[in-house]
């Protein structure tokens, strides 16, 4: 017997039909790709941590070279000697602490009862100890984030930031080198205690020469990025201060 296609009944099963196949279809598929998509992820945190310990493959001015897949692996595990968290005031050593997800760990601290989990990176690069701390925070459009190393007077020895919707041109540039690079050198302690960088306008220190006023020139345009990206810093690298302070005792 002919099924009549013209009966509304035949429209609703066929509709429901295809959903059906169609999201098995798209279920298959996202399980397949999960795999490389995962390791995409785990590769692109292992480069932004070794850049911004300064391990990377720039040779121009304005380059922002990352170490190649080929050699990833070999570096990260030269150059990163201790990977842990610190929860509670307590040291968890965990050598895989560069998968904690920091935008879930902030989500989890909003109950009081919970302490978030603060990874750290512990590296050597040409003998001396460099720590490497992730980051987060919003910008003007979308979340914002990075990671910081410092030495163990939580001086900056280089920074690695990114984004998902700033404006091309303006906030975007938080991940150009000449902005990154004004970071290096500044302090987040200033006679032991915590003192925030501020990313201001104006600041009569373009070429930022100045390591002690705990400021960078902010990017033309991109007001509200760069005061996102200073909160960030302040409210993130806050957190890691009574840890860099047991280093000295």
């Amino acid at each position: 017997m002919a099924i009549n296609t013209e009966k509304n009944s035949y429209t609703v099963i066929f509709a429901v039909v295809m959903v059906v196949v169609v999201g098995l279809l798209l279920s298959g598929v996202s399980q397949l790709l999960k795999p490389n998509i995962d390791a995409n992820k785990r590769a692109e945190k292992q480069k932004n941590i070794l850049y911004a310990m300064g391990v990377n493959e720039n040779e121009g001015a304005n380059d922002v070279v990352f170490v190649s897949d080929e050699v990833l692996q070999e570096k990260f595990d030269k150059y990163i000697t201790e990977q842990f968290y610190i929860q509670g005031g307590e040291k968890v050593m965990d050598s895989e602490a560069y998968l904690i997800d920091i935008k879930k760990e902030k989500k989890k601290a909003e109950d009081p009862g919970y302490q978030q989990k603060l990874p750290i990176f512990k590296g050597n690069k040409d003998g001396k100890d460099i720590y490497v701390m992730p980051v987060r925070g919003k910008g003007l459009w979308d979340a914002i984030w990075g990671f910081v190393a410092v030495d163990e007077t939580m001086t900056i020895q280089g920074v690695f930031f990114d984004h998902k919707g700033e404006t091309p041109g303006l906030g975007a540039e938080i991940k150009q080198r000449y902005f990154m690079d004004d970071f290096e050198g500044e302090s987040f302690l200033d006679d032991g205690e915590f003192e925030p960088i501020a990313v201001a306008k104006g600041n009569n220190d373009p070429k930022n020469e100045d390591k002690t006023d705990n400021e960078v020139d902010a990017l033309a345009g991109a007001t509200i990025t760069g005061d996102g990206l200073a909160t960030m810093l302040r409210k993130d690298v806050q957190k890691y201060v009574p840890f860099f302070k047991s280093l000295k005792n």
